[in-house]
């Protein structure tokens, strides 16, 4: 089973009303939530592990789970409202304005934690490692569970969501340091590593050139990935007519989650020597996968019959 870890939340996503008039429509979302339910989706074992409000809105999550494949057992259900995300559209990319203040998803505590002796993967990111309690909990699950089993970062910054860009910048370049796979986008990592443009570099200064199996997408331009400081990997992106781009990075993600899944490969020993035919069919059904989730509104991925 793969663990997601973080958050679930309610994306408010533009639109209009029978009446013609703008109105935002809610939407089950955020980036941990997205992954979990692609990998679903797409036939993998998986679980989600965050907190979900006892109101209508957390409803809708669990639902939105369920329907998706996505196992609940490891959520916490809290006395607390559910984390809003309203989004702004531009060109077909999202910006968000958040409303999370002691949500559900940003109270977990080490008492919430699961065990997960289950678990083969534990993949972490998104704006739950932004406001603690949940972002240390996290951190200390990964530190908890790193040795023995294989651990995925996708950062997905959020800087206007940023309260503390030191402490955010430390746990972040500490679980980066700790997991055996990194995603992360072109945009993320000049962010992280603003004084270079060269992708080796960049990620050699991230890593401090551990030898860990890194995928970097780029947007328009597809996606490549890395082991060390050498390229092993790089796939165009898929042709498609751009709805919006919610999600995209997240079903990536799964996408090649996924194929490690199918393969055998969700090792740390794969991860510390990958094969790179494995490494390429990873990227090939990640970018494919993101094509399907911008080319319709919102974050919604493809099931495995889509592709």
């Amino acid at each position: 089973m793969i663990l997601c870890c973080g958050e679930a939340l309610i994306d408010m996503v533009p639109a209009t009303s029978a009446e013609g008039e703008a109105c935002f429509l809610p939407k089950a979302g955020g980036a941990v939530f997205n992954t979990a339910i692609a990998l679903g989706r797409l036939g993998s074992d998986t679980s989600l592990y965050t907190g979900v409000s006892d109101d209508l809105f957390g409803t809708l999550l669990k639902d939105t789970l369920t329907a998706s494949n996505v196992g609940t057992a490891h959520l916490r259900t809290m006395d607390a409202d559910s984390t809003l995300a309203f989004v702004e559209l531009t060109n077909g990319n999202a910006s968000y304005t958040f409303y999370a203040r002691n949500t559900a998803d940003t109270m977990l505590t080490p008492a919430d934690l699961p065990s997960a002796p289950d678990a083969k993967a534990l993949f972490f990111g998104g704006i739950s490692l932004c406001t603690d309690p949940t972002a240390s909990t996290l951190q200390d699950f990964m530190r908890a569970h790193g040795d023995t089993r294989l651990t995925m970062i996708d950062p997905n910054i959020r800087a206007a969501f940023i309260k503390d860009e030191a402490s955010y910048r430390a746990r972040l370049h500490d679980m980066i340091g700790l997991a055996d796979i990194l995603k992360i986008s072109d945009e993320d990592l000049n962010w992280l590593v603003p004084d270079s443009t060269d992708i080796a570099a960049q990620l050699a200064k991230l890593t401090g050139n551990a030898p860990k199996l890194a995928f970097v997408t780029k947007g328009a331009e597809g996606a490549v990935a890395f082991h060390g400081n050498t390229q092993i990997g790089q796939i165009a992106a898929t042709p498609v007519t751009v709805a919006d781009t919610i999600g995209a990075g997240d079903t990536f993600n799964a996408g090649v989650l996924h194929v490690l899944d199918t393969k055998g490969a969700l090792s740390k020993s794969f991860a510390s020597a990958p094969d790179t035919d494995i490494v390429q069919a990873a990227l090939a059904l990640a970018v494919r996968a993101a094509g399907i989730t911008v080319s319709r509104t919102g974050a919604n991925p493809p099931w495995a019959r889509e592709l």
